[in-house]
């Protein structure tokens, strides 16, 4: 690899132990992928904050990277396991709590924002086009891609906050302009209505293409919200870190007059395939105990419609909203808030049902609108789930 003066010099611990250390890895990180050089990057998000996912271990990487070096430029974490701030009323333990309260405070010995969340883009840290940055959640990986146009590999939680200690990643994978073109395309004949259909489709998809990079041709602009939950579906059924609409996304154009792609497979979806990957996303027709939304987090357009849903009625079983503090406290700004509680129902920050501990908590069936949580929720927290649109969801608990 060939390195900057500045690079070489914090490689040779002229910058202090802990960018050495940094360097170390993520060069050696670079030569695995064949990548010729670094390159410098705007920001970064960092998964692996949860204590129900690194435990421990987790814990002691984070404390002890605090004691070597801090981050330089604008970083945010992922969701955490608890609401810090209402755990007790949500029912989660003590214990875990300190727990997730150290690695968080450990982060912020580093410099890295306490503010967690899978949707970082919907809060400040949102990247200009063709941007580098360094994001390691896989659904703000696939938007950041997608559907900003800025560009970032799928990193692993150390990786992000290395490259965000030294500003720096190695160039490879989606850095690399040629390597963003569209592998697949699939010509979509079907209006979709909801959440729950789009995200059936990029959980169809996600098996199909794997790591590869699908261009969609659709009959409308399914618009910010479902680009979100189009894009967690790919990631988490598959391992897509970019994905072209056309007419819609910024590259689309790029993706369609590069050479290769008229030679590009061509793959039809109708409203049966659509059908069968919506029926095949539950586990249960039971009614659900708790009915969970925000996965990724949900925008405050979201919560909104969530708000008119439930305004003057009285939830029969528990309702969780998740996202940011910083969404949670514009819904209360809007009165969202209010209207939610009201009804029974909880916006919930900086956690989501996927990576909190859940399944020690007095629930067997969780409903979701999220075919990323629908996937995830059986295997991570042994739990029945019911995936259906947010207004049947209600319904079912109303």
């Amino acid at each position: 690899m060939q390195l900057t003066k500045y690079e070489e010099d914090m490689y040779n611990g002229e910058y202090g132990e802990g960018k050495a250390e940094c360097m170390e890895i993520l060069v050696s990180l670079g030569k695995i992928y064949n990548a010729e050089k670094m390159v410098p990057i705007t920001s970064a998000q960092v998964s692996g904050v949860s204590y129900k996912t690194i435990g421990d271990a987790g814990l002691d990487f984070v404390v002890d990277l605090g004691k070597k070096a801090d981050v330089e430029l604008e970083t945010m974490l992922n969701p955490a396991g608890v609401d810090i701030e209402n755990w007790k009323e949500l029912g989660f333990s003590e214990e875990f709590t300190k727990k997730q309260i150290d690695i968080i405070k450990g982060y912020e010995s580093i410099g890295v924002m306490s503010t967690c969340t899978c949707t970082p883009y919907l809060i400040g840290n949102t990247p200009l086009l063709h941007e580098h940055v360094a994001w390691s959640e896989s659904s703000a990986v696939c938007y950041v891609n997608s559907v900003i146009g800025a560009k970032s590999n799928r990193e692993g939680g150390p990786s992000a906050l290395l490259a965000a200690i030294v500003g720096r990643t190695p160039y490879y994978g989606n850095h690399i302009t040629d390597n963003r073109k569209a592998d697949m395309i699939f010509d979509v004949d079907y209006d979709f209505t909801t959440e729950a259909e789009i995200g059936a489709l990029g959980y169809y998809v996600g098996q199909i293409v794997n790591d590869k990079n699908p261009y969609f041709r659709l009959n409308s602009n399914p618009g910010r919200n479902n680009l979100k939950t189009l894009g967690a579906a790919l990631a988490s059924s598959g391992a897509v870190s970019i994905y072209h609409v056309e007419n819609v996304t910024p590259e689309a154009e790029f993706a369609k007059n590069h050479e290769t792609f008229n030679e590009t497979e061509v793959i039809n979806i109708d409203s049966e395939i659509i059908k069968e990957s919506l029926d095949g996303l539950s586990t249960t027709d039971k009614i659900p105990d708790l009915v969970c939304l925000g996965c990724p987090h949900a925008s405050i357009s979201e919560i909104q419609k969530v708000a008119t849903l439930v305004k003057g009625k009285k939830l029969k079983k528990d309702l969780w909203i998740c996202t940011s503090q910083a969404i949670k406290a514009i819904s209360k700004q809007c009165g969202y808030l209010d209207i939610i509680e009201a009804a029974g129902g909880k916006i919930v920050s900086d956690t989501c049902m996927v990576v909190a501990p859940v399944e020690e908590l007095d629930y067997e069936v969780i409903g979701v609108n999220s075919a990323k949580a629908a996937n995830y929720v059986p295997n991570m927290c042994k739990l029945d789930v019911v995936y259906d649109t947010v207004e049947n969801l209600i319904k079912l608990i109303s």
